[in-house]
C-alpha cells in the first residue's frame, strides 16, 4: 500500500483529468469554445424566472449542494467532447481514487444514496448474474441489514429499495443476538454516532467476528479530510460519501470506497448494464471525471487555511449580530457531519421584536436573497458554501434586520 503522506505530497504532480486531452482537432476545440462562450453569456436562471441566493445554510440537496471549482467544471466540459467506454472509465478512475485514498477499490456513484443502494445490492447478490436480475425480490435469501435504532433515518430506504429488510437493535448484546443466517450486512450512520450505543470499533469487531460485511454512511462527513481514510483503515468494508458536499464535486455524484470484492459486486448493478435495479442510478462520463478532479483538488487543499477563513467569516457575522442589544450568539462545530464552524443567533424578543422565522424570511426574500437554517428561536448560519466576500453581505443584512426590530 502506498504511504499516504508521500501520496498526498505527490498529488500536485498528477495531471488533472482536464489535461488528458492530448492533441485534438483545432476546429473541434474552437467549436466547443464558441458554444460554451455563448452559453456563459446567457443568464439561464433569470430567463427561467428563478432567484439565485447566497448559501448561508450548508450543503442541502434542496439548495443544490455546493458550487464546483473551475477545475471540476473544466473536467466536466472536457468529458462532453469525447466518447469513451463507460466501464473502462469507471475502472481507471476507481483505481486512481483507490490509490489516492489508500484503499482496495472505489467507484463513482450517483450520490451517497446511490452508493448505499448498489453496495447493498452487491452484498445481496454477490457475483451471481441471475440474482442481479431478481432484485428487489430477495425471498429466501440472506437479506437482513442490522441498524442501531438511533441510526435509523429515512435514507435507509436506499437499502430497502433493493430488497433488504431492516433489523433494528439498541445494544451490542442485541446486535449479536440479531445476527443469524439471514444477516447480509451491518449499516452504520456516522452522522448519528452519538445516538447509538455501539461505536465504530466495537461495531466492526462484532461484524468481523461473525463475518458480516459493514457499510458506514459518511455522506456529509468531509471535512475533516482524515475521514476519507479513517474508516477503511478502521476496518469498515464499505464507505459512502456524497460528492456534492464538502468535496465540491457534482451534486449527483458520490464515492463508494472499500473492499474490492464488494465494490466489484456493486458495479454489476450499474450502467451500462441493463435489467438491473441500479440502471437508473447512472453516472455519466462527465460526472466521473468531475468527481475525480474534485477529489484531487480536495486532497491538495490547504485545509488549515480554509478552516481559518471559515472561523474568521463566522466571527465577522457573529460580531455584527452582537452589535444589536439583546442578541446572543453561539459559535459551534458539529461533532459529526457538516463538521465546520457554524453560528446560532438568538435574541430577547422583548428587545428585538421579531421572530426567528420572520427574520429568516426577510433574509430569504431580501436583496440579495440569503438562505439560512434554524428554528423558531434561532437563525443558523454556515459560511463554507459561500463565495469569499459574501460573508460581509450576510453580516450587514443580519445586523440591519435585527436592528430595525429594536
Amino acid at each position: 500500500m502506498i504511504n499516504r503522506r508521500k501520496l498526498l505530497k505527490s498529488i500536485t504532480a498528477l495531471p488533472f483529468v482536464g489535461s488528458f486531452v492530448g492533441i485534438q482537432e483545432l476546429s473541434a476545440q474552437n467549436s466547443v469554445t464558441k458554444t460554451v462562450g455563448t452559453a456563459l453569456e446567457r443568464d439561464f436562471f433569470k430567463e427561467l424566472g428563478l432567484r439565485t441566493f447566497i448559501n448561508a445554510a450548508g450543503t442541502y440537496t434542496s439548495m443544490t449542494g455546493c458550487l464546483m471549482p473551475k477545475e471540476v467544471t473544466d473536467a466536466i466540459g472536457y468529458g462532453a467532447t469525447e466518447y469513451v467506454n463507460l466501464d473502462d472509465l469507471q475502472d481507471k478512475v476507481g483505481e486512481r481514487i483507490a490509490e489516492l485514498l489508500s484503499c482496495e477499490y472505489a467507484t463513482v456513484t450517483s450520490g451517497c444514496f446511490g452508493a448505499m443502494s448498489i453496495a447493498m445490492a452487491g452484498v445481496l447478490c454477490g457475483n451471481d448474474p441471475k440474482k442481479v436480475k431478481q432484485l428487489p425480490n430477495t425471498e429466501g435469501w440472506a437479506n437482513e441489514v442490522i441498524i442501531q435504532e438511533g441510526h435509523q433515518i429515512g435514507y435507509a430506504q436506499a437499502l430497502t429499495n433493493v430488497g433488504a429488510k431492516v433489523v433494528l437493535v439498541k445494544t451490542a448484546k442485541e446486535m449479536e443476538k440479531a445476527i443469524n443466517k439471514k444477516t447480509a450486512m451491518m449499516w452504520f450512520l456516522n452522522a448519528n454516532t452519538e445516538n447509538g450505543e455501539v461505536k465504530w470499533e466495537e461495531f466492526v469487531a462484532i461484524a468481523k467476528k461473525h463475518n458480516i460485511p459493514t457499510f458506514i454512511d459518511c455522506a456529509a462527513d468531509v471535512p475533516p479530510v482524515s475521514n476519507l481514510f479513517r474508516f477503511t483503515e478502521m476496518g469498515f468494508d464499505m464507505v459512502g460519501f456524497s460528492g456534492g458536499k464538502g468535496l465540491r464535486g457534482p451534486q449527483s455524484a458520490g464515492l463508494l470506497l472499500g473492499k474490492r470484492k464488494y465494490i466489484k459486486a456493486a458495479r454489476m448493478h450499474t450502467p451500462p448494464r441493463g435489467e438491473t435495479i441500479g440502471r437508473g442510478m447512472k453516472v455519466n462520463k462527465e460526472e466521473v471525471l468531475g468527481m475525480l478532479v474534485a477529489l484531487e483538488l480536495y486532497l491538495n487543499k490547504d485545509h488549515d487555511k480554509e478552516w481559518k477563513l471559515w472561523e474568521d467569516q463566522i466571527e465577522l457575522i457573529s460580531n455584527s449580530a452582537l452589535a444589536v442589544e439583546g442578541v446572543r450568539t453561539e459559535i459551534h462545530v458539529p461533532k459529526h457531519a457538516n463538521h465546520v464552524p457554524s453560528l446560532r443567533i438568538r435574541w430577547d424578543e422583548n428587545k428585538v421584536k421579531i421572530t426567528a422565522d420572520e427574520a429568516r424570511r426577510q433574509l430569504r426574500e431580501g436583496h440579495p436573497s440569503i438562505q439560512t437554517v434554524g428554528n423558531k428561536t434561532t437563525i443558523g448560519i454556515t459560511t463554507w458554501m459561500m463565495t469569499p466576500g459574501q460573508e460581509r453581505i450576510v453580516a450587514k443584512r443580519v445586523h440591519e434586520i435585527l436592528k430595525s426590530a429594536t
